[in-house]
Formats: structure tokens, sequence, C-alpha cells
């Protein structure tokens, strides 16, 4: 970090008549991580000079004056060339202090009619506002990612799985799109957190108002935002908006660890059902042989760290009485770092899945093993009037047969067949096929490749 302002003067000294310490200037300095901010705080700082120009508090020179400083110092920061001063504390006092060395006097005026309390209430709406769309669009273009593989492997048999045992026959393009459904609901989830983090604080002041002339509505037209904040208490001391989009955040990172879990194990020696590209992989110090699968191993890892920023905001914010306190500070870090753990995360996952090569000679022999048609067998034999009770007591027999044997119900003859019940005719064969299976399940939500492609353009409907 750069220092180049020499002992550059604090905005609140006046009430003190000793230095801060230097060990609690650093303590308590939340530039070092705030300054991301710096965009979101020259625009609300922007058009909260027009507001006061609107309303005759500052005149048009003077707001012509702080825009223009206001546009150099954006530009400078762009560049990586502002100096950004901890004896200045946070990112709003150091551009302010910065526009009152480029323009004089009426930079100080800026700050009439508002407090850094509803400043950073802006400022980390107006960021997380801008944030929620670049994570929709990466969850779109994941999504996308995802249906394009569904439809392309509307067809292939693998096993379905409960308890992680073999229990029937589904279609990869069906166990796909559970996982675009997942997501969908993530994106819904993200889109309605926006709703609330829409609104302004501005003009809120400390925590009671201002007693200046505002116009809160034309600020928040100049600004984007839906609404204002009612209440001016609630609008300086609120953080639930960052605490709903961190838990959006923490179940889409849960979605992305269990789909980071099949995979894998898909691309495990024991599975084999995909092989992820060399892009996403890293290789073993010693054992020359290994492909890591690092990318899915880290997204399941990073997972625990957005639930610890959950729970680290619910905590921070769980004791606090109306209206700012300085816990609030305390938002920041896990807020941004929930923000870049679900980009980063969502990013190299829709690079990723694009290029995941579907091994389907072995999903298709994995769904041979474990007797996947059984249930299609047990349907069978209710078909020809048999209970259900009874008839999955038949089938647990023959499979009983089948594993001493080592027969799957598929290889067994027809006369195998009948020892554990005479009601089974030749067309018995035409269930115990996986393809057959597959097919059977030809309903709205079922796995049939039908289905699947019908579910397909159901999802870039809603993709839109």
């Amino acid at each position: 970090m750069s220092d180049k302002h020499s002992a550059p003067e604090k905005p609140w000294t006046g009430r003190f008549t000793e230095p801060t310490d230097a060990f609690v200037e650093a303590f308590t300095a939340s530039v070092e991580f705030d300054r991301r901010l710096y965009r979101h705080d020259i625009a609300g700082s922007i058009a909260h000079a027009r507001m006061l120009a609107h309303v005759g508090v500052l005149t048009e020179a003077e707001r012509q004056a702080i825009e223009q400083g206001l546009t150099a110092i954006r530009e400078e920061a762009d560049r990586g060339e502002l100096p950004w001063s901890i004896r200045l504390e946070d990112v709003h006092m150091n551009i302010e202090s910065r526009l009152t060395d480029r323009i004089g006097i009426a930079g100080k005026k800026l700050h009439t009619g508002r407090s850094r309390n509803d400043q950073v209430a802006t400022d980390v709406r107006l960021y997380l506002r801008d944030e929620i769309d670049a994570i929709v669009r990466e969850l779109v273009r994941l999504q996308s990612a995802i249906v394009d593989t569904a439809e392309r492997e509307a067809d292939t048999i693998m096993p379905g799985f409960t308890h992680l045992q073999t229990a029937q026959p589904v279609t990869l393009g069906h166990h796909l799109l559970a996982w675009f459904e997942m997501l969908q609901r993530d994106r819904e989830r993200f889109l309605d957190c926006r709703k609330r983090v829409d609104s302004l604080p501005l003009g809120a002041a400390a925590l009671a108002g201002t007693s200046y002339p505002i116009d809160r509505e034309f600020t928040a037209r100049e600004l984007g935002f839906a609404r204002v904040c009612e209440n001016s208490l609630d609008a300086v001391s609120d953080r639930d908006f960052a605490i709903e989009f961190t838990a959006a955040a923490a179940l889409l990172m849960t979605h992305l660890s269990r789909f980071s879990e099949e995979i894998i194990l898909w691309s495990s020696a024991q599975f084999r059902f995909v092989e992820l590209s060399d892009s996403f992989c890293t290789g073993s110090s010693i054992m020359p042989q290994k492909k890591n699968p690092d990318v899915p191993e880290l997204v399941r890892g990073k997972t625990g760290r957005v639930n610890g920023h959950l729970i680290a905001l619910l905590t921070l914010m769980k004791a606090q009485p109306l209206a700012y306190n300085k816990d609030n500070q305390e938002d920041k870090e896990p807020l941004f770092d929930t923000i870049d753990t679900v980009k980063g995360s969502l990013k190299v996952y829709a690079d990723m899945i694009p290029n995941m090569r579907p091994l389907r000679e072995n999903m298709v022999e994995a769904a041979r093993r474990g007797f996947s048609t059984a249930t299609d067998l047990a349907d069978y034999l209710v078909r020809k009037g048999v209970a259900f009770r009874d008839a999955h007591e038949i089938v647990g027999k023959a499979v009983r047969y089948g594993v001493e044997s080592g027969k799957d119900l598929s290889d067994m003859t027809l006369a195998e067949l009948h020892a554990f019940c005479n009601v089974i005719e030749e067309d018995v064969f035409q269930v115990l096929t996986l393809e057959g299976s597959v097919a059977a399940r030809n309903h709205l939500g079922g796995t049939a490749p039908a289905q699947v492609r019908a579910a397909v353009a159901r999802a870039r409907t809603r993709l839109g």
C-alpha cells in the first residue's frame, strides 16, 4: 500500500486533544479492504452532489468542480495511482481528502447532509447490486453449459443411485438437468435478494436524518435505486441484505459442492464415468500416474469458507443495538470474500463442464451391474395382477439368485424367471433392458430421452 500523504489531517480531530495511538490507527482502519468500493463511493458522491445542487445547497459551479474532481480521482484509482492512507481510515475519507486537495473548499462541502454511516451503507448496496448481476450472468453461463451437455447426452444411460448404491437406470442428460434445477433456484434466490438490496440509505445521515432540504428520491433516481430506505435508524444499521446474500451464496456453494463430489467420484478409476480436461486437473509430485480433480475438490473445500462467512455475519449482527456501531466494519471482508469465492467457483465450473468428456460405455456397463431394472420387473408383475408387496418379494428372490449365479436379471432365461413366478412371459425382456427401463419413464420430470429433450427446451426458455 502506498501512503504519499504526509501526515494527512483526520476530519474529526476537533473534539480530540491527543493523537490516535499508532496501533489503534492501524487496527481501526478499513482502507486496506474497503477501497475496492471506490467506484461506488464516487458514484454515490456524484449523485449526492447533484442532489445538493438540485435543492440549492451547492452552487452549480461547486457541483461541477466536485463532479470533475471525483471523475479525475476515479480515473487515478483505475490506473492504480491514487495514494491510499491508513491515517485517513477508509475509502470515503481518502477520496474526500484527495478531492479537497484537488479543488479546495468546494471539496469540503461535499459531505453536507450525509454521514459515513449512510455513505458506506449506500456504497455496499451499490457494490453488491453490481456483483449480484455479475454472479447471475455466470450462473446463466454455467446453466447453459449444463443444458447443452444434457441435450447431447439425452440417450446416454448410466446408473442412478440412492445411498450411493445402484438403484435404477437413468440418462446422463436427466441427471445433469437435476443440477440445472438446483442452480435455477439459486439464480432466483439471488434475483430475489437483489430486490431488497435495491434500496437507498443515503439521506439517513448518521442515524436521524438531516436538517438540510435533501431530495432522497432525486438521489435514488440518479443511482438507479428502486426505492429509498424508509427509516433512518434502520438504513444505517441494517446489514440483513448482506446476510441474505451470503445465505444464498452458501446454498449455491452447497450445490456446487455436491456437484463436485459427483465429478470427483465419476472421474476416479473406480467409476470412470467422465474424463476431465487436463486444463482443469493437476498431477502428483511423486506419483506420475495421477490426474487429480483439483478444481472440483477446491470448490468443495471453498464451500466451508462461505458457510463460515454466513455464520460470521449472523454473529456480527446478533447483539447490536440501533443504530450504527463500529462492529459493522467487520461485514465487508466476509462479504467481499464470499463474492470473490462464488464468482471464481462459477467461472471455473462454467469453463470446465463443456470440456468434460462422458465415457458412455463405462456408464452403460455400470448400469448393467447392480440389478438396476429390478423395480421394472416388480412393476411388470403388478401389471400382470400380482400385488406389489408380493411382487417385491418375488423380485428380491430373483435378485438373490442373480447374486449367487452372477447373472443380471436381463441375462436370465425365461425358465429361470418362471421359477420365481409363472405369470412372467416373453415380453418381460422388453422391460428388463436398460433402454426399455428409461424409455418407460416417459412423463413430465421423467428420465426418458424424449422427456430430457423436452426439459432441455423448457430450460432454454427459462434462461431467456
